[in-house]
């Protein structure tokens, strides 16, 4: 058994102890909780620094048959870019359960079901971002709707059974879609060498397919990860769900979920269908500006503390889309950063609004007046969260950003230029909001609101202190990420724009 497994096993393992606990013991579940997604993180750190940055291939890999009749196996592997986001997912996962400790309360269910939830959604999220067996990729990609449906429908509030049901019908009419694609795939694949499932020999199979076939297969593919991602006009599904799910939920939803998408557009899209990634490009370039301006525009108009934040991401997740369509190594690059970065970035921001929400009893932004006065580290922590979200240079997204904006402006000129008024946009949904919510006279109702307790800041100290550190020194994940970035660049047959002697003139 390979490390990896090994690693997405440990949750289930979690889950299985959290069961025999009787549900009356409610810290007892909520120990157990923490420390597996505390034991997983750990393992996870450990086969990082065993991690060869210089080789691009799969590591950790393990395969065995698993539906031998049709050629599917249970394969698993990393690279560059699944590593980041493993680790990103592992980070966030016990960073959520401490900072959500009294979440489970006035659920549908009992603290056990949630947290049984929360693990298997881990080990979920563990292998999406290591399957190297196609149909291994749909089936959890599909099986992760269900514990996200539980948490956001039995433990969420206001509207959240219409949420949750509009969460699963979008996420379920793009994994059809790509059903579709990759029923494709395996016929080709049949026709062509011999039946598989391993992308790694799917990658050759554009050779044999005409233009109109791989770009219909391209779109099964590209929606199903465009509503996931989410990017424009598929997007309409995550304010509802960011707005009524827990904060936690949230977290993981927008911290680590939606990475689904970006990350498929980058292991799927690009590598399976190069010609017809190509074809698509301006097109998705223009999806991506579209968003951008978009989210923006809507977070500016927000007055839900919550959909502001969901909002955001919409904005966000443009840059990333824009960045790995640029088709440069820098861009790539910035896009994988930024995955990274935007998830706690939100994190950060989902977590201590949720506080807020909680010590208020309002998500309404205008109801937060004066918290400076009041809950100086809570509010501190929101200003610091924010300012990452602004993309602030110092904060780690600032790297990221800056990496997206210039590989794109290498290649395209226009969409870079029109993304840099989402960073003016930015400053006035990040700033406004701030301004309402941290400064000003106390809002009647805040005078006696209590700060951050001593879990509080410990389940969000980290969190800051990683979005301070990267901004310094992002070059732990860059060096992981550049290599697997050249690569797919390289594999697309692209070669970054080489500067003309006119254009410093």
């Amino acid at each position: 058994m390979s490390s990896l497994t090994l690693l997405g096993i440990l949750p289930l393992v979690g889950a299985l102890l959290i069961a025999v606990i009787p549900a009356e013991q409610v810290l007892r579940v909520k120990q157990a909780a923490l420390g597996t997604t505390i034991l997983v993180a750990i393992s996870a750190i450990m086969m990082w620094l065993n991690f060869d940055e210089s080789n691009t291939a799969f590591q950790f890999v393990q395969s065995a048959e698993w539906i031998p009749s049709f050629g599917i196996n249970y394969a698993v592997g990393v690279d560059g870019l699944s590593l980041v986001l493993i680790l990103l997912a592992v980070l966030l996962t016990p960073i959520v359960v401490l900072a959500g400790w009294n979440e489970s309360e006035g659920g549908r269910w009992s603290a056990k079901v949630f947290y049984i939830l929360i693990l298997v959604l881990e080990t979920m999220m563990i292998g999406v971002f290591a399957a190297t067996d196609v149909f291994l990729f749909y089936v959890i990609f599909e099986a992760m709707l269900i514990p996200v449906y539980f948490l956001i429908g039995g433990y969420g509030s206001g509207e959240r059974a219409a949420a949750a049901v509009k969460f699963l019908l979008f996420s379920l009419f793009g994994g059809l879609l790509m059903l579709a694609s990759i029923i494709g795939l395996y016929v080709i694949s049949s026709k062509n060498g011999g039946a598989t499932f391993d992308i790694t020999e799917l990658s050759q199979m554009h050779n044999y397919m005409s233009s109109t076939t791989q770009n219909l297969l391209f779109l099964g593919f590209f929606i199903a990860f465009a509503i996931k991602a989410p990017l424009w006009p598929l997007h309409t599904w995550l304010p509802d769900a960011a707005a009524s799910g827990t904060p936690g939920t949230s977290v993981l939803l927008l911290g680590v979920l939606d990475k689904v998408g970006t990350f498929g557009m980058i292991r799927f899209c690009l590598s399976l269908f190069p010609d017809a990634s190509k074809t698509f490009t301006p097109v998705i370039i223009v999806l991506a500006v579209i968003s951008i301006l978009y989210g923006a525009f809507l977070a500016i108009g927000a007055r839900d503390i919550k959909r502001l934040i969901a909002y955001t991401s919409i904005s966000h997740f443009g840059f990333i889309t824009m960045g790995i369509f640029a088709m440069t190594t820098q861009g790539h690059s910035g896009a994988i950063l930024y995955m990274f970065n935007h998830g706690f970035s939100t994190a950060a921001l989902f977590i201590v609004a949720g506080w807020m929400i909680a010590r208020r009893k309002s998500s309404t932004i205008a109801d937060f007046g004066g918290l400076q006065r009041v809950t100086p580290v809570m509010a501190w922590s929101f200003f610091i969260a924010g300012m990452s979200s602004l993309a602030l240079p110092g904060l780690s997204s600032f790297v990221s950003e800056f990496l997206v904006l210039v590989g794109t402006f290498t290649r395209y000129p226009v969409a870079a230029v029109l993304a840099t008024f989402g960073i003016v946009l930015a400053a006035l949904y990040i700033l406004i909001p701030v301004q309402k919510a941290l400064h000003g006279p106390t809002t009647p109702g805040n005078e006696n609101l209590p700060d951050l307790n001593l879990r509080e800041k410990f389940a969000v100290g980290p969190v800051l202190a990683i979005i301070i550190a990267l901004g310094f020194y992002p070059a732990p994940l860059l060096n992981v990420i550049n290599p697997v970035a050249a690569q797919v660049i390289e594999s697309q047959g692209f070669a970054d724009p080489v500067p003309s002697e006119s254009a410093g003139k």
